[in-house]
């Protein structure tokens, strides 16, 4: 199918999902994190921690996977010790080809205990020492799994010259292996890539622009930051009773909310990153969107198990822009008491839909529809669906301009 057949641009993904007592995205003191929006305190978790769930559970999906490491070079070492190369020599392979690139690198540094005589007793001094062939790139690198594969490849090939070259024991030494064949497995990429995207300035043409573009999570109304204390029993202190109180005792942040997520996927954007195959465009976007519905970040998951699932769930396919209803919530959703915010916000935000449509002209909107749970027909939303699959399946063929029963490959 040509490009011209193509008739939208972009597929937005709506979601309204409710989360119990949870701290999906900890902040560097292990707070809740949360946005001050409309003038009132909401719960958020950023599009970092929430893209990372969805890039998990979408190289699940393809049968893919990235790798984003400053680390490469060790990667490489442990894939030659597995093909059988002596250590010291698989070691010094990683450290040159982590070298070798147009990245700039720095040799990894490990805690050292120095002893210090003292009288009545012996004093510890932590001490950084450089470790030679332990080395870092100074950049994270985004490449496709297979490419530590390509990177070994290349040791193998020169191995003879690595057998006689001195260790990298500091940045100014030069790597033996040459420079271009590294740089060009650093520039593949594969599906993840092609969608989420590389920032790698210090290799030429190696960037890619992002498919896709994820908003914060934040709650529709406004939420309190609630203290767990916890107390852990020392079993042995208790099977004895010799002892009282516990055997260790903390506190953790926690809260609970209704969430509006939001994500969109340029299909223009994608089909440049690989090609516009009109397959893999079909293939990649399926993945993510049922990827981004499916997705929850997993930190705190063994105390709270908040696995629900979406409420509701919207797709709009766009011909002009992609359009985020969060200014919906913008004056914080209220509920009289033991009724909840799921249904108001869906509410809310199937009023703000139809208002926002209207004004930006109907024409650009080139289909819809939704999916939900305990919600009778939403007046414009498009057409009601039972399953993800189906929503999916059908805003994919609006997006791609498919008829039904059209083969697609």
């Amino acid at each position: 199918m040509s490009p011209t057949a193509r008739p939208a641009r972009f597929i937005d993904v709506h979601v309204i999902q409710s989360v119990p007592f949870a701290n999906l995205n900890r902040d560097d003191t292990n707070s809740v994190k949360t946005v001050q929006y409309g003038n009132a305190q909401r719960t958020r978790v950023s599009s970092q921690s929430w893209k990372r769930a969805v890039r998990e559970k979408f190289q699940e999906e393809i049968g893919e996977r990235a790798l984003r490491t400053r680390r490469i070079g060790e990667r490489v070492t442990r894939e030659l010790e597995e093909r059988g190369w002596p250590t010291p020599l698989a070691q010094r392979a990683g450290a040159h080809i982590a070298a070798g690139s147009s990245i700039k690198f720095e040799l990894a540094k490990e805690k050292e205990r120095e002893k210090a005589g003292a009288e009545g007793g012996t004093s510890k001094k932590d001490a950084k020492t450089t470790v030679p062939n332990k080395v870092l790139t100074n950049a994270l690198v985004y490449v496709p799994e297979t490419a530590v594969r390509e990177l070994a490849d290349i040791a193998e090939q020169h191995r003879e010259e690595l057998d006689s070259a001195k260790d990298i024991k500091k940045p100014s030494d030069k790597s033996v292996l040459p420079q271009g064949p590294i740089d060009s497995v650093l520039k593949t990429r594969n599906g993840v890539i092609n969608l989420f995207g590389r920032m790698l300035a210090e290799v030429d043409d190696a960037g890619v622009d992002g498919a896709v573009q994820v908003a914060h999570a934040l709650t529709t109304h406004e939420t309190d930051i609630e203290f767990d204390y916890f107390s852990a029993v020392d079993d042995v202190s208790q099977s004895w009773e010799d002892a009282t109180g516990s055997g260790h005792m903390g506190h953790g942040q926690y809260s609970a909310g209704t969430f509006y997520r939001f994500a969109t996927i340029d299909l223009r954007e994608l089909a440049g990153n690989i090609g516009d195959d009109h397959v893999s465009v079909r293939e990649l976007t399926g993945a993510f969107l049922t990827a981004f519905v499916e997705s929850l970040p997993g930190a705190k998951k063994n105390s709270t198990a908040p696995y629900t699932v979406p409420g509701l769930i919207h797709l709009a396919v766009r011909t002009d822009r992609p359009l985020s209803f969060a200014a919906a919530f913008e004056e914080p959703v209220g509920s009289p008491k033991g009724e909840g915010f799921e249904k108001p916000s869906v509410a809310r935000l199937v009023a703000y839909a139809a208002e926002a449509n209207k004004m930006l002209g109907s024409k650009r909107l080139a289909a819809s529809g939704w999916i939900g749970i305990g919600h009778d027909d939403l007046v414009g939303l498009g057409q009601r669906h039972a399953e993800i699959s189906d929503l999916v399946e059908a805003a994919l063929r609006s997006a791609l301009g498919e008829k039904a029963g059209e083969v697609t490959a």
